[in-house]
């Protein structure tokens, strides 16, 4: 018996995946077309292979590679199996085809298909609610340790040894391109992107990294003899891989007895960094304690925030400022992002000068007009597009090609670890 490995019975069998066993929603993006393709062209060249007695075991690997993809996707276990049956089937069929056989090789795949089935999906049935309580277990630790509660007893029923001291990590998890395409369910594409994101997780940790996300983030505790401090850059790295999405932390390392306060530290750190517009990474407090501090309410804060005011009422002329200081003074750099002339950007700085009495040629004066976009991200900032910026003429030449959006190339925040501004 041969089986025809090409692109007729490989793009019949696709399309009856596509209409009669999977949808459209059950799969991320693109992958009907793409991944959904090439795993059934394996498959077939799997059973050609195993029918001529060739070892396919390198196949069988990728095969399985997938299947764990499928896996952290999300994709239910009986819609698999019914695609492996049902491909048997019609590759079953396309072999003998002219050939005179007894129904009953059909059936028998057909009760095959439904054994299996079964079978599997009962055992994973159970093996979920197994594992659904040690993870209810954990969560409970988790949330337990965030509160400052005892833990002695819950970390013995979890089998999980309480560390002495944790790295703090406030998460945030960027959306997916996916969670807006109309075509799929937003909130099933989010979930898949939060079990790749604890798969990696585990697969770095193992059970001692303990953690509390949702969709958009959370918190995770490491055991500070887990990882290296400098191994924490790498693991949200890997985290933001795994989602295919921006991954932005910070972390704070504290004693176990204080992590309640050192978790609302590192999400105040975090909110400090989203609001500042950084980069996606990991800060310490250290890399942002100072505009930490500028960020605290009070009336130094209000006052910081009042030096801008006179700018309120010119947009571009603020736009222009935070641009060309995230870009360290850099008038040619600026001019490009905002499209403009740079005898345009030396005319604003001007106007700043003149309106706020702080002159940003100055280094004093640069501190202070620095301090004052720090406290004031806490506020709302007279932030206008890039295309309203570069064609308001005010004085000074304005470039002529077409408008050009601001996107956060350079923002007032510094990189994590570095005492200068960061520039993308």
């Amino acid at each position: 018996m041969t089986i025809p490995v090409d692109r007729g019975l490989t793009s019949t069998l696709v399309t009856h995946f596509v209409n009669n066993v999977a949808t459209c929603r059950t799969l991320p993006g693109d992958a009907i077309s793409g991944e959904v393709t090439s795993v059934t062209r394996m498959c077939l060249e799997i059973c050609a292979g195993l029918l001529d007695g060739r070892d396919e075991e390198a196949k069988l690997h990728r095969l399985a590679v997938a299947a764990s993809g499928w896996a952290r996707e999300g994709v239910p276990i009986d819609t698999i199996l019914h695609a492996l049956h049902e491909g048997f089937r019609i590759g079953f069929d396309a072999a003998c085809a002219g050939m005179s056989l007894p129904d009953e090789f059909r059936r028998l795949i057909a009760i095959s298909d439904v054994l299996c089935t079964t079978v599997t999906r009962a055992y994973i049935r159970e093996h979920r609610e197994i594992a659904g309580e040690h993870h209810t277990a954990v969560h409970t630790l988790t949330s337990a340790l965030l509160a400052g509660q005892p833990t002695i007893t819950m970390a013995r029923e979890c089998g999980i040894s309480v560390a002495e001291s944790y790295a703090v990590l406030a998460l945030s998890i960027g959306e997916h391109p996916d969670e807006h395409d109309a075509r799929l369910n937003s909130s099933v594409v989010a979930r898949r992107k939060l079990r790749r994101v604890q798969a990696a997780l585990a697969h770095r940790c193992g059970e001692q990294a303990l953690s509390l996300l949702s969709v958009d983030g959370g918190t995770l505790l490491i055991p500070a003899d887990l990882l290296a401090d400098d191994q924490l850059d790498g693991l949200v790295e890997a985290l933001s891989r795994a989602a295919r999405v921006d991954v932005t932390a910070a972390l704070v390392t504290s004693p176990a007895a204080e992590i309640p306060d050192a978790a609302q530290r590192a999400h105040e750190l975090l909110d400090m960094v989203e609001r500042l517009d950084c980069e996606p990474g990991l800060y310490r407090f250290g890399d942002l304690a100072l505009e930490y501090q500028l960020t605290r309410p009070g009336p130094g804060r209000a006052r910081l925030g009042e030096l801008l005011a006179p700018l309120d009422k010119h947009p571009e002329l603020y736009e222009t400022l935070r641009v060309h200081i995230a870009n360290n003074m850099n008038r040619q750099r600026t001019a490009r992002l905002l499209h403009i002339h740079t005898n345009t950007v030396d005319y604003r700085l001007r106007r700043v000068a003149q309106l706020t009495g702080l002159d940003p040629a100055q280094a004093s004066g640069l501190w202070q007009l620095r301090s004052a976009m720090i406290a004031r991200s806490f506020h709302t900032g007279p932030r206008v597009p890039a295309e309203q910026v570069a064609s308001t003429g005010l004085g000074g030449p304005v470039g002529t090609s077409g408008p050009r959006r601001a996107r956060a190339d350079a923002e007032v925040c510094p990189a994590p670890g570095l005492g200068g501004v960061r520039s993308a």
